[in-house]
């Protein structure tokens, strides 16, 4: 059955008074042959000292941006991105996850910049925001200055856990605005390292369904995944619900800073309005050289890319958890994860980790991060036992020199609580 969503259900009442810019409405027109402008204020491209862009490959490979990708990106350009990216990612989405409806593409400066305009798009004063305990703390730290609450979200090895999650919004107090925007980050999570199952992904979907929620899917770890791909939220959204976040930081390059979100129209359009009216567009310079790259690849030689990437960091994190069975056995737990670059550790005999790892590891020149720091409501969670770890940048050799450093503290704090 063909659901009709009213999305502006959804909108803060800011993102319903939004207008498109008088200026950047002008832009698209601009191309259009024969006509001449004399309404934007683009300064004179001639003035400009840059000429060509060669871009060298770590293969030996060489590629020189297109002189008009290359002259069109050095001046303003749309909200939604260099028109020969935005494509050349309908068509990634497309074959990867084949949206069941019509959707928006547009692209950002990186996907955390696409995520808070999201999220700030749908925030109104009072609202409820359900969110991973523990989740990501980049969006944390964003969402403590929203005019929202943070209600937390139970998670296990599997990621959310979809009875809890339907026993909260069933039992929701009447007297209470119910949330209507559910954040995830479904693969690899950050900090858990934890994936969500194919089965978890359908029982969330069908709540979301059932409770008129909005997903929010943040998903950089997608192409880190070891094994087979677990398919998305976009992949199944029948209704238009999921607001899909990729990146290309974690298979590209972080400093490019190019992230896409991908969903509903209505949605993805307004997001270009938010974008309008804070920072104009994403870099055309670093979108021209990632289509350079991409396009040169094409789909496939992209996807051979992504599973070398994916190989990797399979194979760090096998090391990683070998060096942490050799230190930590009997001081820690751990859950092996499928995908991302991250493990959370639970540290045993001890109640909370924010001072040890903050001074006494730093001391023994060993840096994780407390767990206190990803959780929505660190005073009513109280001390957390556990740490993030990440093995993405570190030699074998620091594996086991970091492991074995933690694991002496570790001792340490154990042998004087006794």
């Amino acid at each position: 059955m063909t659901v009709n969503i009213d999305y502006q259900h959804f909108l803060s009442e800011s993102s319903k008074a939004r207008k498109p810019s008088a200026i950047r409405r002008l832009i698209p027109l601009t191309k259009i042959p024969g006509m001449i402008s004399l309404g934007a204020g683009a300064p004179n491209p001639d003035l400009f000292p840059f000429e060509g862009i060669s871009i060298s490959l770590k293969g030996g490979e060489s590629l020189d941006v297109d002189s008009k990708v290359l002259s069109d990106s050095l001046t303003y350009g749309p909200s939604d991105g260099i028109p020969q990216l935005n494509q050349w990612l309908r068509e990634l989405q497309i074959l990867q996850h084949e949206p069941p409806r019509e959707f928006g593409l547009t692209i950002g400066t990186g996907s955390q910049d696409l995520v808070t305009k999201g999220l700030q798009m749908l925030i109104s004063p009072g609202d409820n925001v359900l969110f991973e305990s523990p989740g990501y703390v980049g969006v944390i730290a964003f969402l403590r200055h929203q005019p929202c609450n943070l209600v937390d979200v139970e998670l296990d090895s599997h990621g959310i856990i979809p009875s809890k999650l339907r026993e909260q919004l069933d039992s929701w107090p009447a007297d209470k605005r119910k949330p209507k925007v559910l954040y995830t980050v479904p693969v690899g999570g950050n900090p858990t390292g934890v994936s969500q199952t194919l089965e978890r992904k359908k029982e969330i979907y069908r709540i979301a369904q059932d409770h008129n929620l909005l997903i929010l899917e943040d998903d950089p770890y997608f192409y880190l995944q070891y094994g087979d791909k677990i398919p998305s939220y976009l992949s199944m959204d029948v209704d238009g619900r999921v607001l899909r976040f990729d990146s290309f930081s974690k298979i590209l390059s972080s400093g490019l800073r190019v992230g896409w979100a991908t969903g509903p129209p209505d949605l993805i359009n307004v997001m270009n309005l938010v974008t309008q009216t804070s920072n104009l567009q994403p870099s055309s310079v670093a979108q021209a050289i990632t289509y350079t790259l991409v396009q040169s690849w094409g789909h496939d030689r992209f996807y051979e890319h992504t599973r070398k990437v994916a190989s990797f960091y399979k194979d760090k994190c096998q090391q990683f958890c070998e060096y942490a069975a050799k230190h930590l056995t009997g001081l820690a737990e751990w859950v092996e994860p499928d995908a991302g670059m991250f493990i959370w550790f639970y540290l045993k005999g001890i109640e909370d980790s924010f001072d040890l790892i903050l001074t006494k590891a730093v001391e023994k020149k060993v840096l994780l991060v407390p767990g206190i720091e990803f959780y929505c409501h660190p005073k009513e969670n109280g001390p957390s036992q556990f740490v993030r770890a990440s093995f993405s940048n570190v030699s074998e050799a620091e594996m086991d020199q970091g492991l074995e450093r933690l694991a002496s503290l570790l001792r340490d704090q154990q042998a004087r609580a006794v």
